[in-house]
């Protein structure tokens, strides 16, 4: 979904982003609000073509896959869940822990988060997200591109940093690494 961020003189948090009005979407990064735009029809197909991919292959499966609107709280040391001042949507998140799932979505990282980039959320996708994907330990980060039909992966190392993203276009076959044998066809992805 695409973003642009509000100036603030205060952090907000948890509570502050309970108690937005009905119909507005924001996201909280480190007590600043972003707010999220409506997504484009381009990103909507994409966000569908992999929420059925992937559901598919999670059926009689431990993991479940949320697609946006689904909040993923990230809860650091010593906070309370009305003082968290990281709560996104991420497009697509997979969590294999059920325990850290919930009626308000999941409180801790997912296993594997899909941001799909809309010209208004580059700089929030591409770095904002990437620096808190990283600190939470998202052990998989993809940020797919509908224009350019490019996927960059990043996988979590063994000393809990992003390397270099694997990159990929529209004829690539893509392994997802959190599972040992789910592959996507990016031709299934960009078939609009």
């Amino acid at each position: 979904m695409g973003e642009s961020a509000k100036k603030i003189d205060r952090k907000f948090t948890y509570r502050d982003y309970l108690n937005t009005k009905e119909g507005e979407n924001i996201e909280i990064i480190d007590g600043i609000i972003y707010n999220m735009v409506a997504p484009s029809r381009i990103h909507q197909e994409v966000s569908m073509n992999f929420s059925r991919i992937i559901s598919t292959y999670l059926l009689n499966k431990e993991c479940r896959a949320y697609a946006a609107p689904f909040d993923v709280r990230f809860i650091k040391e010593g906070q309370t869940e009305d003082e968290i001042d990281c709560v996104v949507q991420p497009d697509i998140s997979i969590i294999c822990d059920k325990t850290k799932l919930d009626d308000k979505g999941c409180l801790g990282a997912p296993d594997m988060i899909i941001e799909i980039v809309s010209p208004s959320s580059a700089s929030v996708d591409y770095i904002r997200k990437l620096n808190l994907y990283e600190k939470h330990k998202v052990k998989e980060y993809w940020i797919v591109n509908p224009v350019d039909k490019i996927v960059m992966v990043f996988i979590l190392s063994k000393n809990g940093e992003y390397g270099k993203p694997f990159i990929y276009s529209e004829n690539d076959l893509v392994k997802v690494n959190i599972f040992d044998d789910l592959n996507i066809n990016l031709k299934e992805i960009f078939n609009f």
